[in-house]
């Protein structure tokens, strides 16, 4: 059983920054994809961002390409989310997920585990 724990949300404003970090405990990190997604009130869950388990590959949706960056430290069973140039309407709950897969792609209805959730605001 893998616990996922998310920090670093808060409120922010237009244009700001904030890193999310995800850190997972109570199994093999490294066997991991990870991935980032969000929800925003009113909307489905949607996918932010992939890395898979070495870090050597990642994938973003458009509305974050060149804004966000997706990491991990297997070291350090963390994975991260870099988040730049923020706008309004990237306000929503992040959740950071596992699933163990050598694919990059963390689909939302195959993901093993869930972390609970960290709120980001982004004020204007």
């Amino acid at each position: 059983q893998v616990q996922l724990v998310e920090s670093g949300g808060g409120l922010v404003q237009v244009g700001g920054s904030l890193r999310l970090s995800c850190v997972a405990s109570g199994g093999t990190f490294s066997r991991y994809a990870m991935g980032w997604f969000r929800q925003a009130p009113g909307k489905e869950r949607e996918s932010v961002a992939d890395i898979n388990w070495s870090g050597s590959r990642t994938i973003y949706a458009d509305s974050v390409k060149g804004r966000f960056t997706i990491s991990r430290d297997n070291a350090k069973n963390t994975a991260y989310l870099q988040m730049n140039s923020l706008k309004p309407e990237d306000t929503a709950v992040y959740y950071c997920a596992a699933t163990l897969t050598a694919s990059v792609y963390v689909d939302q209805g195959r993901v093993d585990y869930w972390g609970q959730g960290t709120q980001v605001t982004v004020s204007s």
